[in-house]
């Protein structure tokens, strides 16, 4: 069969095969996780998100691309859930934006739209590492621009993207040195596959896969069975050590209509790439007229300087984070003055918002100050249109969310760019990272001030956490059998072993050390307060003058969390 063209019919076939190929692999895409832990979601967080996309698109196909498209990426954008789905939602709108306006494309500009689409994906991510959905994603696109350059058959085309994209995916482990170590590919890469088979597979004119079916692996049964692969974004491996760009600069570039001399083009994928050169926490948001720029610098002079040859600059800000001391806040004062405003009718200065799983937690949250806990974290991630809904529900001059979880990072950074009202992202990756950041919230400091003191505070707390494993598997030195208890200190797994008790004693002692201040034990499911009182012991007996607080947190599948400061 071939195809010369692609109308929106065709495509909104394509993509509807896509989601079934996709959704009867959901399981293994979930098995490939990096730990064997029992929150794998990466095909949950893809699948979903598509699913997403899906329900707007049959609401609003159309003969058009152009329409079929657009209806696909604002599902995708709005249900977008983890680092995959957020990735997964800039490639259909990158590719979305490519056929504006088109009713069919010929197989260049589909080959064209598929690389906007990764275009748009690396733009997203602020650290893009290799190695993951996006290398897949990039080498398939530019193999389908290489490909339509010689066949006008959009079939063969995404016959050589489909291809690419599988060997793309077996070089995954030669990129990310974790996956190599065990062996193994990407998981939202083997997500990605589904798809774009999915894809090819409707172009052929298949209608329909079974519902047991799954799709052809790009490697044997038996290595399947232990791949595993990290999560996307470059975000899960940094960690923050102390402040490196001392100044907080947040400015505007007016770069349309600019009647200034020896002024230059502005593009924001070069702006955006010269600037993460200069610092970190950077942000760009841009329209035709307004380059909107928040960055965390140590010479604050030289960035203001280059985005002064691009326009005129406005609404300057700089502030010296390293003599931010003033005093903390305590945070039942906050919460009485926001309650205080919002009695009188008027808008809250800062409106809350924390993802959290576990009645305790949520419990503890709320007490912090926090206005809207949404319920979420290892096992199911809340989508973006799940913050927008928290986000809507706040009357509040300015939002700041606290994702406590790495996964979630993302969608609630796509659902701060869309909100209406200023909304701050505070990038926790877990409970005791947010509770941190929450003590150091102050009601009466400005926006970007409230972020640095957060962001700082969460990297003065150790996380450790114990849950089970899923499956027999080799971490390192540690060897790992189905059904063990493992400790997770950070995003390392340092021990294993069928005891609870005593898997949680190594791991909390492996987290203390003689500057220990204070320890946070927070019970989830499968934790009793006598084996907390054993761990306070075991602590005490070592480290004498280290407090230790006991906790009731009720969050599943992790009967401990520890909090170590």
């Amino acid at each position: 069969m071939v195809h010369t063209h692609l109308d929106g019919v065709l495509f909104s076939r394509m993509v509807y095969l896509g989601a079934n190929l996709l959704s009867a692999n959901v399981r293994v895409v979930d098995g490939l996780n990096v730990f064997p832990v029992p929150d794998g979601d990466t095909g949950t967080n893809m699948n979903l998100t598509f699913s997403s996309g899906v329900d707007e698109l049959r609401r609003k196909e159309s003969p058009r691309i152009a329409d079929s498209a657009a209806a696909l990426a604002k599902g995708l954008l709005m249900g977008a859930r983890g680092n995959s789905g957020v990735i997964l939602s800039q490639l259909f709108r990158g590719f979305s934006k490519a056929v504006n306006g088109k009713d069919e494309v010929n197989a260049r500009q589909f080959a064209d739209a598929l690389k906007s689409g990764v275009d748009a994906a690396y733009q997203a991510v602020m650290k893009p590492v290799e190695g993951t959905i996006l290398t897949v994603a990039r080498e398939a696109a530019e193999m389908a621009v290489r490909a339509a350059r010689t066949s006008d058959d959009i079939v063969s085309v995404m016959e050589k993207t489909y291809e690419q994209a599988q060997a793309a995916l077996l070089r995954t482990p030669e990129m990310l040195p974790v996956l190599k170590e065990v062996g193994v590919v990407d998981s939202g890469g083997q997500g990605l596959l589904f798809i774009y088979e999915g894809f090819l597979r409707a172009l052929r004119g298949e209608e329909h896969i079974g519902s047991e079916e799954q799709a052809k692996q790009p490697v044997s049964p038996e290595e399947l069975d232990k791949l595993i692969s990290e999560q996307h974004n470059a975000q899960v491996h940094m960690k923050t050590e102390d402040i490196k760009y001392g100044y907080c600069t947040e400015f505007m570039v007016h770069v349309a209509h600019s009647t200034e001399p020896n002024k230059k083009p502005f593009s924001e994928v070069l702006f955006r790439s010269h600037l993460d050169t200069m610092g970190d926490s950077l942000l760009v948001v841009s329209d035709d007229e307004i380059v909107k720029v928040h960055i965390h610098a140590e010479h604050p002079g030289s960035v203001l300087q280059y985005a002064q040859q691009f326009g005129s600059l406005h609404r300057i800000k700089i502030e010296n984070m390293r003599e931010q001391h003033a005093n903390i806040l305590k945070a039942e004062e906050g919460k009485k003055e926001a309650q205080t405003a919002s009695t009188a009718g008027e808008p809250l200065p800062y409106g809350l918002i924390a993802v959290a799983a576990g009645e305790g937690i949520a419990k503890i949250l709320r007490s912090m100050g926090v206005h809207v806990v949404v319920e979420g974290g290892q096992t199911m991630n809340p989508s973006t249109e799940d913050f927008m809904k928290a986000i809507a529900g706040l009357h509040a001059q300015h939002i700041i969310i606290l994702p406590n979880n790495s996964n979630i990072v993302m969608a609630a950074q796509q659902a701060a760019e869309l909100a209406e009202v200023p909304v701050s992202v505070v990038p926790t990756k877990s409970i005791p990272q947010g509770l941190a950041a929450l003590l150091a919230f102050q009601a009466d400091a400005e926006p970007a001030a409230n972020a640095s003191l957060m962001e700082k505070a969460m990297t003065q707390v150790k996380t450790g956490m114990v849950t089970h494993a899923v499956r027999d598997t080799q971490m390192g030195d540690v060897t790992i059998k189905e059904g063990d208890f493992i400790g997770i200190a950070e995003k390392e797994i340092v021990t294993a072993g069928p005891e609870l008790l005593e898997c949680a004693r190594t791991l909390l002692l492996s987290l203390v050390d003689e500057d220990t201040g204070i320890i946070t034990m927070f019970l989830g499911e499968g934790a009793t307060e006598e084996q907390a009182e054993a761990l306070q012991e075991a602590v005490a007996d070592t480290y004498p003058d280290a407090e230790v607080e006991i906790q009731f947190g009720g969050q599943p599948l992790y009967p401990f969390i520890f909090s170590v400061e």
